[in-house]
């Protein structure tokens, strides 16, 4: 069982013994949940470069010299 303390601004410090435990590492996005007074935290894992390349190719058929004459003004 580790502890730690909560600053006046809210915030804490993970013991690295869990980071390390958790596969935690600096810029990770993580969430909270609530039951009670019970705060779970989990770290959230994104498929950022599939998300990336599914998004960015729906985006091209904006990418028309057509397109970018029609809202260049906006």
């Amino acid at each position: 069982m580790e502890t730690s303390r909560i600053t006046s601004k809210g915030q804490i410090t993970i013991p690295a013994s869990i980071r390390k435990a958790a596969n935690i590492t600096s810029g990770d996005l993580l969430m909270f949940t609530t039951d009670g007074n019970r705060v779970t935290i989990m770290k959230i894992e994104l498929p950022v470069d599939e998300y990336s390349d599914s998004v960015s190719a729906t985006f091209s058929e904006w990418l028309s010299p057509e397109d970018e004459e029609a809202w260049r003004e906006l």
